[in-house]
């Protein structure tokens, strides 16, 4: 397995994070409720996050800390992953609304400005 820099995995939580963003744009609860498409498309950015900040954590567990609740990020990324039951729609609409601001706000701070590269 190739290690990529510290860098690369904050860029990438970066972009991950401002796609969620770009796609709940002007979108309300019940669009994010009915739109399974949408749901799908803001998990799976979800999952790619944590996933990012588990290998950063490897390589990285200082910067990884730098994130916000970046250990409440990796979890839900096993909670979507694995399929757990009893995960509730409205309330990652809701953690997602209250949280995405901080994570986005850090993530644009810490991440080299740019460099998005997800390879």
């Amino acid at each position: 397995m190739v290690t990529r820099p510290p860098a690369a995995y904050l860029a990438d939580v970066r972009a991950f994070a401002e796609d969620i963003d770009r796609f709940l744009s002007g979108r309300t609860l019940n669009d994010f409720v009915e739109d399974s498409m949408l749901r799908a498309a803001v998990e799976r950015k979800l999952q790619n996050i944590g996933e990012a900040l588990v290998q950063l954590s490897r390589v990285s567990a200082a910067l990884a800390q730098q994130v916000p609740r970046h250990r409440e990020l990796i979890g839900m990324r096993n909670v979507l992953v694995h399929g757990y039951s009893g995960l509730n729609t409205e309330e990652l609409w809701e953690a997602i609304r209250q949280n995405l601001p901080s994570l986005l706000e850090a993530a644009q701070r810490i991440a080299p400005s740019g460099d998005h590269s997800k390879t």
